[in-house]
C-alpha cells in the first residue's frame, strides 16, 4: 500500500515537474529521459557483472539481450511520447488519458500470462473509454491549451500513444522479472535504454540542446525529475512480482487526485472546459467498475502483506533465479544463485 501511494506520488512529481520544464521553455523529452536510463545502468548493470561475472553477463546478453532491447525500444518511446505530449497538453488531461495504459496492460498481461478476467471488467474499460473519449472531445473544444503547447488534442494522441506503449512496457517486464532477477532486468533496460535514448537525442535534438536554457532551475528539474523516475523503475519491478503490473496501475490511481490538485491550485493558470470534470467521474467510475470484482483479491494481498510482511503474486508462480547458463560459467560456490519464489493464488 505504502509503496503503491509512494509509486502514485512520483508518477504525479514527474508530470509536474515536465510541465514545468516546458513553461521554463525546455522541450527536449528524449535528452530528458537519457539521466534516467543513464542512473539505471550505472547502479545496475555493474551489481548484474559482479553477480555474473563478465564472461556470464556477456552470455546474458547474447542470449537474451534481444528481449531487453525491444522492452527498452518501447519504454524509451512511451516517455518520449508521454513527455511530447505535455508539449500541447495540460497535466489534467494528459494524467486522465494515462489510464488507457491499463486495458492495454491487461490485455499483455493475458497474452503473457493467460490471466482470466471477469466481464465487468471489460465493462470497466468500455467506461473509461467512453470517459477518455469525452475527454478528448473536451480538450479539442477549447481553442487554446493553458499551456505552451500548440494543439490540446495532438498532446491528447501522444499521450494516447505513450500510454499504449507503458501498458506494454508493464506487462512485459513483469513478465521478465518473473523468469530473472530483479538487478538484471532493471540493469538491462537501463543499458539498453541509455544507448537508444542517446541515439534518438543526438539525431532529434542536438540543436535544442545548444539553444536550451541550462541555468539552475532547468537543472534542479531534470534532477528531481530523474530522481522521481529512479524510484519509479526501481520500485514498480518489485510490485509486479509481489502482486501483478495490474495491482501496480490499481495503486498509482491516486496520481489523478494528486494531479487535479497541482493542476488547479499550483498552475492557477489551468483553467479545465467544464466537460473535462465529467470525463474525469467517467473514467473513475470506469476504474472502480474493473476492479470492483478483484477488490476482495487485493484486500487479501493488503491482509497478507501486513500479516506476513509479502504478498502472494496475483499471477501465481516466481521462478527469478539466475540463469542456468549463468551459473554454468563460474566453479560451484563462487556465484550465488537468487532463490526461486513460489508464490500461489
Amino acid at each position: 500500500m505504502q509503496a503503491g501511494q509512494l509509486l502514485s506520488f512520483c508518477i504525479t512529481s514527474t508530470s509536474v515537474i515536465t510541465t514545468e520544464l516546458n513553461m521554463s521553455g525546455f522541450a527536449l523529452p528524449t535528452t530528458q529521459t537519457w539521466f534516467l536510463y543513464f542512473s539505471l545502468f550505472i547502479t545496475y548493470t555493474p551489481f548484474t557483472i559482479y553477480k555474473y561475472g563478465f564472461k556470464g553477463w556477456g552470455k546474458m546478453i547474447l542470449k537474451d539481450g534481444w528481449k531487453y532491447f525491444f522492452l527498452a525500444v518501447a519504454d524509451v518511446e512511451g516517455n518520449f511520447l508521454v513527455v511530447k505530449a505535455f508539449q500541447n497538453t495540460n497535466l489534467l488531461s494528459a494524467m486522465l488519458l494515462d489510464t488507457w495504459a491499463i486495458p492495454i496492460c491487461m490485455f499483455f498481461t493475458w497474452v503473457y500470462l493467460r490471466t482470466n478476467f471477469h466481464w465487468s471488467q471489460y465493462l470497466g474499460v468500455f467506461i473509461c473509454c467512453l470517459g477518455m473519449g469525452l475527454l478528448v472531445y473536451s480538450d479539442q473544444s477549447q481553442n487554446a491549451p493553458d499551456g505552451p503547447g500548440k494543439s490540446i488534442w495532438v498532446g491528447d494522441v501522444y499521450m494516447l500513444a505513450g500510454a499504449t506503449l507503458y501498458g506494454f512496457t508493464n506487462a512485459t517486464e513483469e513478465f521478465l522479472v518473473r523468469r530473472a532477477p530483479l538487478y538484471q532486468v532493471v540493469g538491462q533496460l537501463g543499458m539498453w535504454g541509455m544507448i537508444i535514448n542517446g541515439i534518438q537525442a543526438a539525431a532529434l535534438e542536438h540543436e535544442g540542446m545548444r539553444t536550451a536554457p541550462w541555468d539552475g532551475r532547468v537543472i534542479g528539474f531534470i534532477v528531481a525529475y530523474t530522481v522521481s523516475m529512479y524510484i519509479l523503475y526501481t520500485v514498480a519491478p518489485i510490485l509486479y512480482r509481489l502482486a501483478s503490473s495490474t495491482y501496480f496501475n490499481l495503486s498509482i490511481l491516486t496520481s489523478d487526485f494528486y494531479g487535479l490538485i497541482f493542476g488547479i491550485f499550483l498552475f492557477v493558470r489551468f483553467h479545465p472546459y467544464w466537460l473535462y470534470f465529467f470525463a474525469f467521474v467517467v473514467v473513475l467510475s470506469g476504474l472502480v467498475t474493473y476492479f470492483w470484482h478483484t477488490a476482495r483479491k487485493y484486500l487479501g494481498f493488503l491482509s497478507s502483506f501486513l500479516s506476513h510482511g509479502f504478498c502472494a503474486a496475483e499471477q501465481g508462480k516466481v521462478d527469478s533465479a539466475i540463469p542456468a547458463y549463468v551459473l554454468a560459467e563460474k566453479p560451484p560456490g563462487d556465484l550465488e544463485a537468487s532463490p526461486v519464489t513460489d508464490a500461489k493464488n
